[in-house]
């Protein structure tokens, strides 16, 4: 539960990212339909906690082996699945010490919401009946979420979470 509460966090911290001023940006509502992995965390190096440098580093890792920890299936029918491998990640040193070795979780946690989406801002219901709002920027196949907003441990410095859909 304990990892689940955490993928929901990200999953909400990755759509309160970028808001529009113009009323020109507002996507469809349908623009979110789709599987969306997360591919990076966009964070200013200066001023970011080494947790969350580190999240960013495991994420680059892992994305460029095509493995993605994080991904989100919304669907027409306005529920949204979310898989969450982050509580079974294996962190080492590589053999030769040089440098981290992670492989590719092969468990993750399952969760089943509802959702809206308006074109601009992303309202989730979890099974517990708590609801989030947030903004979401999406460009094609890129989402964009800012985690500024949320009260995430190691991320609410600030950053954007990318997906990338399928």
């Amino acid at each position: 539960m304990k990892h689940y509460k955490f993928f929901f966090v990200l999953l909400v911290f990755t759509a309160l990212s970028c808001s529009s001023d113009k009323e020109d940006d507002v996507l469809d509502a349908t623009s979110i339909v789709g599987t969306w992995d997360a591919t990076g965390l966009m964070i200013d190096s200066e001023t970011a906690s080494d947790d969350a440098k580190n999240a960013r580093d495991i994420l680059d890792f892992l994305t460029a082996k095509d493995c993605y920890i994080l991904a989100f299936t919304f669907k027409s029918d306005l529920t949204v699945t979310a898989h969450n491998s982050s509580n079974y990640l294996e962190i080492n040193v590589n053999s030769t010490g040089t440098g981290l070795d992670i492989p590719c979780p092969t468990e993750s946690d399952v969760e089943t919401s509802t959702y809206t989406f308006d074109g601009a801002v992303l309202t989730i219901v979890d099974s517990e009946g708590e609801t989030v709002n947030v903004d979401v920027e999406i460009d094609g196949d890129t989402m964009i979420i800012d985690a500024s907003d949320l009260d995430i441990p190691n991320f609410n410095e600030g950053g954007e979470l990318i997906f990338a859909r399928r």
